[in-house]
C-alpha cells in the first residue's frame, strides 16, 4: 500500500479477506498487532456460590449419601446447586473432603447344633425342593443327609406341602432300614404317618419322648428336619 496499491488489490493479491485486513490496521494504530497472551475462562465454570453450596451439602448429607453422584442428585432436590458428580467431586478434592467409604457388612455367624444333636451320621437330615422351568406346577423334594451327604429320596409332585415332606421322610427311613427301629425303641407307638392340617414344613418323625439317645443308642434320633440347614426352595 506504501507503493500506492489500494486496500482491495492488496487483499486480493496476498489472498486475505479485506474485512480481517481492517482489523490488523485497527490493532496496528493502537499498537495490539502482537499476539495475546491467553486467558479468559471457560463459559459454564462454577461460581464461588455454587462451590459454597457444594461443600454445604456434602457437610450435611456427606455421611448419609456417601456418594459423589447421590450428592449432586442431593442438591438438585433440594434446589440449592445442579452440578455433575464429577464437579462435586472436583471442587472437593479442591477444598480437601473426601467421602468415607460404608462399612463392610461383617460376616455371618454359623448357628450351632441342636445341644441334643452330633456331627454324625443319620443324625441330622435336610430337604429342600427344586422347581422346573419345563414342567410347571411340578415339585422335587430331595432329602439328604447332612454329615455323609448321601442322597436319600426324592419325590416328586404337584404339590408341595408338609405332606410331601414327611412322605419323602418316611421313604428315606424305609430305605435305610430306621423306621422299624424307630417304632419299636419310641413309647408312644409306632411313628406318625400323617401331620396335622395346616402344618407346613415338619419333621417327618418326632423325637421320642422321655428318652436321651446316645451315641451307643440304637437308633439314634435322625430323622429330624433341621430348616436351618436346608437351603431355601428355588423358584
Amino acid at each position: 500500500m506504501n507503493d500506492g496499491w489500494s486496500h482491495r488489490r492488496a487483499c486480493g493479491m496476498l489472498g486475505v479477506r479485506e474485512s480481517r485486513a481492517w482489523r490488523w490496521r485497527t490493532r496496528r494504530a493502537d499498537g495490539r498487532l502482537g499476539d495475546g497472551g491467553p486467558g479468559g475462562h471457560a463459559v459454564h465454570g462454577l461460581l464461588d456460590e455454587e462451590k459454597a453450596q457444594i461443600v454445604a451439602v456434602f457437610e450435611e448429607w456427606g455421611e448419609i449419601d456417601r456418594s459423589h453422584c447421590k450428592l449432586a442428585h442431593r442438591g438438585s432436590y433440594l434446589k440449592r446447586v445442579w452440578v455433575s458428580p464429577s464437579s462435586v467431586k472436583r471442587v472437593l478434592a479442591e477444598h480437601g473432603l473426601h467421602l468415607r467409604r460404608p462399612p463392610r457388612a461383617g460376616t455371618s455367624l454359623r448357628r450351632p447344633f441342636p445341644a441334643w444333636a452330633t456331627y454324625t451320621k443319620n443324625m441330622i437330615w435336610i430337604y429342600d425342593a427344586t422347581h422346573f422351568q419345563s414342567a410347571r406346577g411340578i415339585s422335587a423334594l430331595a432329602v439328604m443327609d447332612l454329615v455323609t451327604r448321601k442322597w436319600l429320596c426324592t419325590n416328586v409332585s404337584a404339590e408341595e406341602t408338609s405332606t410331601q415332606v414327611q412322605v419323602a421322610f418316611l421313604a428315606a427311613l424305609e430305605s435305610e432300614g430306621i423306621l422299624e427301629a424307630i417304632e419299636a425303641a419310641t413309647s408312644d407307638g409306632p411313628a406318625p404317618r400323617r401331620t396335622r392340617p395346616g402344618s407346613s414344613r415338619s419333621s417327618a418323625t418326632s423325637r421320642p419322648t422321655g428318652r436321651t439317645w446316645t451315641a451307643s443308642s440304637t437308633p439314634p434320633c435322625c430323622a429330624t428336619s433341621w430348616n436351618s440347614c436346608a437351603g431355601t426352595t428355588t423358584r
